[in-house]
């Protein structure tokens, strides 16, 4: 059996604001919505303390590389749809796990 895990990371742009203050009340509820959104795991990663920019990552894992990749797409459309900011770097990547975990009584 296979395992799919998929990664997607966007840097957002936010050179207006002017404070971490005001770049958080941009990108958080974005954040928010999507994780009750979609079924994924975010994270706000790199760029926490910069007022232009931030990057943040999501991750997904299923047993369908179809389903995988439909997921990460959904996200990215509603991450392009949903904020106050430009996206400007997109980075994605599909791991394949194959094979399956020895049983308890195995190990």
């Amino acid at each position: 059996m296979k395992t799919y895990v998929g990664v997607f990371t966007a840097r957002l742009e936010t050179p207006w604001v002017g404070s971490l203050k005001e770049k958080r009340a941009v990108i958080r509820p974005v954040m928010e919505r999507i994780k009750a959104r979609f079924p994924v795991s975010a994270a706000r990663v790199a760029g926490l303390d910069e007022h232009a920019w931030e990057q943040v990552g999501f991750s997904v894992v299923g047993g369908d590389a179809e389903w995988v990749n439909g997921v990460l797409d959904a996200v990215e459309r509603f991450l392009y749809a949903a904020g106050e900011y430009r996206v400007v770097v997109l980075a994605r990547e599909v791991l394949v796990f194959d094979g399956t975990l020895p049983a308890a009584s195995e190990r």
